[in-house]
């Protein structure tokens, strides 16, 4: 029986009991989470140069794609058109001098994407990042939030007429390294345990966790907690760096190894599940004020290891 054709027939205090219940069920395997100091080994080396992914000058390697003017309209499915590429995107990308050197700007007040053009696979990817004074609505009350999207394919906005389909890496206050497959047909495959101190889901990244194939469109799997938050204080350069081979990724935070994620697919209509390999790099504009510098790319051939020591 179809669950949303069972729910209809509950009043409305019945409905949010029988949803509580089946989001109880739906994670009661999941194992207690506990405290693991986790580090990263066998750190592979280049395999040829690498290259910078932002000139500091200006912004001629990216793509950008706004999202709806209206950012509250986002998840909506909203019956008009997101602004695309026909509006000025230079205020919500620019470059800038920040803490004396140059940096790439994202205002945050209309959503969207900066697509780098190139495609990548089999990469070590760095960056730094930090969190500006703005905030905008819809997300006044929220944490501040940004992501670097990887593995990124297909038209632009398909995803929420806002970003490609891709694997994010979030960057959001007190979650960043959680992961998202953005898009419906997206899955990636990682291990949890439950921590009651987060919001539902309640899962995060653990060695020797549950098994679990994450995907956008079935609650609640769709997103995974990174294993700790390891971001420095507002205001304070963050490092983000990603490697990525094959269908596989880790994410480090700050030196700090929060995520590991293998299966990396893309799932056709008839199930059809094709390996997510490569694709471009989307960097965010998600309601708060972030600048980027020092986003460097360089090729590898094999994944590092995240041991717990």
């Amino acid at each position: 029986m179809v669950w949303g054709v069972v729910l209809a027939g509950l009043s409305a205090a019945g409905q949010a009991q029988a949803q509580s219940a089946a989001e109880a069920a739906a994670i009661a395997g999941d194992p207690p989470a506990t405290a693991q100091t986790l580090a990263l080994a066998d750190v592979p080396a280049a395999t040829g140069p690498a290259v910078s992914l932002f000139n500091g000058r200006d912004l001629a390697d990216w793509e950008p794609w706004l999202g709806y003017a209206d950012p509250a309209l986002t998840y909506r499915r909203p019956p008009v058109a997101p602004l695309g590429t026909g509006a000025d995107a230079s205020s919500t990308f620019s470059v800038v001098t920040e803490d004396g050197a140059p940096a790439l700007r994202v205002e945050g007040k209309t959503w969207g994407s900066l697509v780098h053009k190139r495609d990548y696979a089999d990469y070590h990817l760095s960056l730094e990042f930090k969190w500006g004074d703005e905030v905008f609505a819809p997300r006044l009350t929220e944490p501040q939030n940004n992501g670097l999207l990887f593995h990124s394919h297909g038209a632009p906005g398909a995803v929420w007429g806002t970003w490609m389909r891709a694997v994010e890496f979030e960057i959001m206050r007190g979650s960043t390294g959680m992961v998202v497959p953005v898009g419906d047909e997206i899955r990636a495959r990682t291990f949890v345990a439950q921590d009651k101190a987060i919001i539902y889901p309640h899962r995060r990244f653990q060695i020797g966790g549950r098994a679990l194939d994450l995907r956008n469109n079935r609650n609640p799997d769709w997103n995974v907690e990174a294993a700790r938050d390891a971001e420095k204080p507002v205001g304070e350069w963050n490092r983000l760096d990603l490697y990525t081979v094959g269908d596989r990724a880790i994410y480090v935070v700050n030196g700090v190894p929060v995520m590991e994620l293998s299966g990396l697919a893309s799932v056709a209509a008839d199930g059809t599940r094709t390996p997510l390999t490569r694709g471009r790099i989307q960097l965010q504009s998600e309601g708060a004020e972030t600048f980027f510098r020092n986003i460097r790319l360089e090729p590898i051939a094999a994944m590092p290891r995240i041991v717990v020591r």
